[in-house]
C-alpha cells in the first residue's frame, strides 16, 4: 500500500526543514514545495523564505522539491495593499494574509491536486480534529507560538493542515536538526518583513515622503518630518524632536501629514474592528475571552459586542492596551483555542488617560 503523501511548505529555515523530517519519520511520502513570493537581495539567512536552502535540505532528506512562482500575485495581493495601508498611517500585518492566501492557500490547492493527504508548515501551532470538527490551538512553546498569524485560515484549510512542530520547543527543534545533520541546523531565525523596511518600500512606490508637522496633543507644532511612513503608533526613538520627557507617537494623521506625539505611551481601552473571520463560533454576548493585538504582546481579557449586523465589532478591554493601531490584527482566544480574529479600524480612548 502506498504511503500517504504530505506536501511541506519549505522556506529554507530550520523549522520547516525539521517539519519535513518529522513527517518522513511518521511514514509519509514527503514532497517539499517552496513558494517564490519575493526576491530579497539579502543572503544573510534572515529572510523568511529561501528556496535555495530549501532545495539543499530536500536533497539531504532525499525528497522531491519544487518551486511555485507566485511573485506577481504576491505583489498584487499583499505587497501593494501593504504599501498603501502603511502610507495611510495604518500598521498592517502582511504575514497573516500570506499564510491564508499563499502558504496555506495556493499551496493547499497544489497539494490537493497532487493527491496529498495533508499540507504541512513549520508553524508553532496545533490542529486538533474531533470527528468532523477542527480546532486551532496555540503551540505549546509560549515563546514561539505562532497561532496569532493563522487566525484567517478557513475550516476547509485547517481540515487538511498539519503543524508537526506544535508540540515542540524551539530548542528541541534545533537539537533535532543538528542530529539529522540538516545543512540549515545553525541558520538564524528569519526576522523583519520579507520585503524589507516598510518606509523604504512606501517611498519606492512614490506613496510617501510628504513632509509635515510633528504636533503635541494640543495641536501645537514642535517639529517637522519627511513622511508619516517613517513612524508607527507607540514609537519613542527616532522622532526627530527633543523634549524634557520622552515622547511617543500617539496617532498618525495621513491626510494632514501630521504626527501626533505625547509624553505617555498611547493606550486604548478598546477598539472597533472589522473584517472578522471565525474558525469557531464567536464569543457569546458578555463572555470574557482573551485577545491579542501584537504577536509578542500578552493577551488581554476582553468582551466582544457585534455592531452593524456583525460586520464590525466593538472590543472592550478589561485593561488598556498599549500601542493598539489601525491595521493590526486582533486575535480572539478561549484558553489556548483560536476562535478567530479581525482587523483594528479605530482604537477607543482609555478612560482616565490624558
Amino acid at each position: 500500500m502506498d504511503r500517504p503523501l504530505a506536501v511541506v511548505a519549505m522556506s529554507g529555515g530550520v523549522d520547516s526543514s525539521v517539519a519535513a523530517a518529522l513527517l518522513l519519520e511518521a511514514g509519509y511520502r514527503v514532497e517539499g514545495v517552496s513558494l517564490r513570493l519575493w526576491d530579497s537581495p539579502r543572503r544573510d539567512g534572515r529572510v523568511c523564505s529561501d528556496h535555495r536552502d530549501a532545495a539543499a535540505v530536500a536533497r539531504h532528506l532525499g525528497i522531491a522539491h519544487s518551486l511555485i512562482d507566485q511573485r506577481a500575485e504576491f505583489e498584487r495581493r499583499v505587497v501593494t495593499a501593504f504599501a498603501a495601508a502603511y502610507a495611510a498611517g495604518r500598521t498592517p500585518n502582511p504575514c497573516a494574509a500570506c499564510n491564508s492566501d499563499f502558504k496555506l492557500g495556493v499551496l493547499l490547492d497544489h497539494a490537493l491536486e497532487r493527491g496529498a493527504e495533508l499540507v504541512a508548515t513549520g508553524h508553532y501551532a496545533r490542529v486538533e480534529r474531533r470527528g468532523t470538527d477542527v480546532v486551532l490551538r496555540r503551540g505549546i512553546d509560549p515563546q514561539r507560538d505562532q497561532s496569532y498569524f493563522l487566525f484567517g485560515l478557513t475550516r476547509r484549510q485547517l481540515a487538511h493542515v498539519a503543524f508537526p512542530l506544535g508540540e515542540w520547543t524551539k530548542s528541541a527543534v534545533r537539537r533535532r536538526a543538528a542530529e539529522l545533520g540538516l545543512p540549515v541546523a545553525g541558520k538564524p531565525d528569519s526576522q523583519d518583513l520579507c520585503f524589507g523596511d516598510p518606509a523604504a518600500l512606501v517611498r519606492s512606490r512614490a506613496l510617501g515622503g510628504k513632509a509635515g508637522e510633528i504636533v503635541d496633543g494640543e495641536g501645537r507644532g514642535i517639529g517637522r518630518h519627511g513622511g508619516i511612513e517613517r513612524f508607527t503608533i507607540g514609537q519613542r526613538r527616532g522622532l526627530g524632536v527633543a523634549g524634557r520627557a520622552p515622547l511617543y507617537v500617539q496617532a498618525l494623521d495621513a491626510p494632514g501629514a501630521r504626527v501626533i506625539v505625547g509624553v505617555r505611551p498611547p493606550r486604548a481601552g478598546g477598539f472597533v474592528a472589522g473584517g472578522w473571520s471565525w474558525i469557531a463560533a464567536p464569543p457569546a454576548p458578555g463572555e470574557w475571552v482573551a485577545v491579542q493585538v501584537r504577536y509578542r504582546q500578552p493577551p488581554l481579557a476582553a468582551r466582544i459586542a457585534p455592531i452593524e449586523g456583525g460586520r464590525r465589532a466593538r472590543v472592550e478591554l478589561a485593561r488598556p492596551a498599549v500601542a493598539a493601531a489601525p491595521g493590526q490584527a486582533v486575535v480572539v482566544y478561549r484558553d489556548d483555542e483560536v476562535l478567530g480574529g479581525g482587523w483594528i479600524e479605530q482604537p477607543l480612548a482609555a478612560e482616565g488617560v490624558a
